[in-house]
């Protein structure tokens, strides 16, 4: 049975399209977008945004290894119910995503199990160990669309030069977690004012900063493209804008966590608001919103991490990093950059899906005539509150509960069939 979607506004970064439009769905395509169109069954998308699926490609569902915190098919209903129809999951599972065998098994247990587009990265080293270069030219053909070590930095210079020349040479996107580990070992949060006045050991900025520098000063030696992960800080930023000046392959991301909290939300040893890299503080806030808002930071990704309720209700400096990110992300989107001003709704569309498909070269991110029906149909102005009970995601580990956030999702569509709705 044909669908159509009538009566919403359409935005379609691909080719700048911002007007009224209905889209009709035919066999899981699209098989035409215009006005006045008609089909078998009417999804009425009145006063809602239609656009594409979005596409997050930093997320961590855990599985294998580690279940109890979240699963392929639970990860995915909780990027249906954010309007996410496309991610890519990061390797640092157990075991870690590092040979052909293990792509595999992830792509098969999401075509058993999950209701969107779930696509693996795989690791840059083998067992996440920096120190022996994964066979990538593998990986890609079992299916994994980028290689990372995230979590961990590679520490040697000369074996990241010869990661960044491999993936190249492979033609698959590098992912990189800038973190100098010694110089951060031991902290907790960012260093500086919180830190000091909670007592907690802090993660001084320059820890990012001086490796972010140091990657695409490789990445440029090796005449490769690289891809900055979870940007946090104003000289990180900073350091991307100069380099893109100069003609540096180098694409970055930012987390809606680093642009709408600072440390301060850490008040009351609140180990929900714990991540790596940290919140920082206000000017850094800033200086993320003016990266999206100048086209330094090139995508949205959540790096939702979810932990149990266990592993988060220990003392601050003991409880894991990391929160969960897929449900929120685009009202924080919508709450923090587009309702102040600070970029436009479709260029929010554009770093919530195409931007991210961009960077790892997938078939996502764009609705045209013929492409696969991966639809978020949402309102702008609906307002709701954080209730983290009502997630579908197995963890509940977000530092937003309680929240009152703008725009809401009502329905998630992925190959035309509706995997997610709000009414329902």
């Amino acid at each position: 049975m044909s669908i159509v979607i009538k009566n919403g506004y359409f935005i379609n970064p691909a080719d700048n399209t911002s007007a009224p439009r209905d889209l009709l769905i035919e066999e899981g395509t699209i098989a035409e977008i215009g006005t006045g169109l008609t089909g078998d069954e009417v999804l009425d998308a009145s006063g809602c945004v239609v656009c594409p699926g979005f596409v997050d490609i930093h997320c961590h569902f855990r599985e294998p290894g580690f279940e109890s915190k979240e699963t392929i098919a639970t990860g995915s209903r909780a990027a249906a119910r954010g309007g996410v129809t496309t991610v890519v999951t990061m390797a640092n599972t157990s075991p870690a995503i590092d040979n052909a065998g293990l792509v595999e098994l992830v792509i098969r247990r999401a075509s058993a199990e999950a209701c969107i587009n779930v696509l693996p990265a795989a690791c840059a080293t083998k067992g996440l160990s920096g120190t022996e270069i994964t066979e990538m030219a593998d990986l890609k053909a079992a299916g994994a669309v980028a290689v990372t070590d995230d979590g961990r930095d590679i520490s040697s210079s000369k074996l990241m030069r010869h990661v960044l020349e491999y993936a190249n040479m492979v033609g698959i996107p590098f992912l990189s977690h800038c973190e100098d580990e010694q110089l951060a070992a031991g902290g907790s949060m960012n260093e500086g004012y919180m830190a000091t006045l909670l007592g907690i050991p802090g993660i001084p900025k320059a820890a990012e900063e001086i490796r972010i520098d140091r990657n695409i000063r490789l990445a440029e030696l090796a005449g490769a493209h690289i891809h900055i992960q979870h940007v946090t800080t104003a000289g990180g930023v900073d350091i991307i804008r100069q380099a893109k000046k100069r003609g540096a392959r180098v694409t970055a991301e930012s987390a809606p966590h680093y642009f709408s909290l600072t440390d301060e939300a850490v008040s009351g040893f609140n180990t929900n608001a714990k991540m790596n890299p940290p919140l920082r503080e206000q000017e850094d806030v800033q200086a993320i919103i003016e990266g999206f808002r100048d086209g330094t930071l090139d995508c949205i990704a959540t790096d939702h991490a979810p932990h149990t309720p266990t592993e988060k209700r220990v003392e601050f400096t003991d409880a894991p990093f990391g929160i969960v990110g897929l449900e929120t992300s685009l009202a924080l989107t919508i709450t923090h950059l587009v309702k102040p001003g600070h970029i436009s709704l479709e260029h929010a569309i554009r770093l919530l899906s195409l931007g991210g498909a961009q960077v790892c070269r997938i078939d996502a991110g764009s609705l045209h005539v013929g492409a696969g029906a991966d639809i978020a149909i949402f309102d702008p102005e609906a307002s709701w509150t954080v209730n983290t009970l009502e997630f579908a995601s197995k963890s509940r580990n977000s530092p937003f509960l309680g929240q009152t956030l703008q725009g809401r999702v009502m329905h998630t569509l992925h190959k035309g069939k509706l995997v997610y709705s709000a009414t329902q």
